[in-house]
């Protein structure tokens, strides 16, 4: 039977397979997704519940432009900001108006008023610092990767367990996108059943010419498993609820940048939680003709049903980002997710006045951490023949 399918297919050649398809059950249904607009919150523009006194450090990466807007929009007042760059400074200023600069680290960490600090430095000096803020009794936000090795890890947990503070990471891409935060509740409703497995696609913009030297350099950054997949295998663990997990395999490359030796634009791993499984792949290839830094995906499995997300750009056709389609045993829906309110500004604030995990599970955080850092470490690393046959 195979072979004579074999045979048929081979002599009706690619022009007279067309017509020939919904003999084998491949016709399609025509299938028409209903639409909806996901509502905004009822407590959407009201006045924040708790107030705190915050500080920015180290402006290396444009992150932290979000991560003050997450927490002012969650009644942070913004008091000082420290930063050796002045142009960043300058341009921080001109987005958040004409904030204190303090004279040093110091002068920030001994302050008794300030409560948290929020920080961007360049990535290996992100757990150094967020122990020395611990240590002088404040909580920590850093910019993902948020530690870039596993001893930084195993130093931090440590700084933890000895003062009590609150180590954030900013995994904005489940934090801070409106479809993200959306998938979150139809998941914890049952919308889909149980999540089986995550898949993230991740694809980011280089834009060389912009780049700072430390960006090449994976000392500095960490991997790009450690850096771009930090995010991603946040969204596996708080998807698949999985409380432990392993990385099963993962592969990096260095495919376009010969003149960068030690950058990796190109990497993917397996991983495995006592809940769900996950599959994630990253790489600093999109294209300039996308029109946006990266056309970011994210599909999620469940016994019911499944949810994608197309974060950032619908190239179907659809304006703007924070698409969701999700298909159940009833139906096929998209939800425009662009109202939805972003939680993690006031939940993280009460989470610092109360000093509770709501807006982000404290090991959780930790082990999507530890899971990139162990996925990086025995990463394997391939090489590509060149179009000429070389490698």
């Amino acid at each position: 039977m195979n072979a004579d399918r074999r045979r048929f297919l081979k002599a009706m050649g690619p022009a007279g397979l067309i017509p020939a398809l919904p003999a084998f059950g491949l016709q399609a249904r025509g299938l028409q997704a209903m639409y909806e607009a996901a509502a905004p919150s009822p407590d959407e523009g009201a006045k924040p519940r708790y107030s705190i006194r915050f500080a920015v450090i180290g402006l290396d990466h444009a992150h932290i432009l979000g991560m003050t807007a997450a927490v002012e929009r969650g009644g942070g007042e913004l008091a000082s900001v420290y930063s050796a760059d002045r142009k960043a400074l300058a341009g921080f200023q001109n987005r958040f108006g004409p904030v204190k600069v303090a004279g040093s680290e110091d002068e920030i960490l001994n302050d008794p008023s300030i409560q948290l600090v929020a920080a961007a430095p360049i990535p290996d000096q992100r757990a150094p610092l967020g122990i020395r803020v611990m240590r002088h009794g404040k909580d920590y936000l850093s910019d993902k990767p948020g530690i870039i090795t596993l001893e930084q890890l195993a130093e931090v947990r440590q700084a933890i367990r000895e003062t009590g503070r609150i180590y954030a990471i900013m995994f904005s891409e489940r934090l801070e996108v409106p479809a993200a935060v959306k998938a979150g509740e139809l998941v914890k409703a049952g919308a889909i059943g149980r999540v089986v497995q995550t898949v993230n696609l991740a694809p980011h913009q280089v834009n060389p010419g912009s780049r700072p030297e430390w960006f090449w350099d994976p000392a500095r950054y960490g991997g790009i498993l450690c850096d771009i997949g930090s995010h991603q295998a946040d969204q596996f663990l708080y998807y698949t609820g999985s409380d432990t997990a392993e990385a099963v395999a993962s592969q990096i490359a260095n495919v376009n940048y010969p003149s960068h030796p030690m950058f990796q634009d190109f990497g993917d791993m397996m991983l495995c939680g006592n809940k769900g499984t996950g599959y994630v792949r990253v790489d600093w290839f999109t294209p300039d003709g996308l029109g946006v830094w990266g056309d970011g995906r994210l599909f999620i499995l469940g016994t019911e049903g499944y949810i994608e997300l197309r974060k950032y750009v619908d190239i179907a056709g659809r304006p703007g980002g924070n698409h969701l389609l999700i298909v159940d045993q009833k139906a096929a829906r998209y939800i425009d997710c662009a109202n939805v309110e972003l939680p993690f500004g006031p939940q993280f604030v009460a989470d610092i006045v109360n000093r509770t995990h709501i807006a982000q599970d404290q090991e959780q955080a930790l082990l999507a951490t530890e899971l990139v850092l162990k996925a990086q470490k025995v990463a394997r690393r391939l090489e590509f023949a060149s179009p000429g046959g070389r490698k």
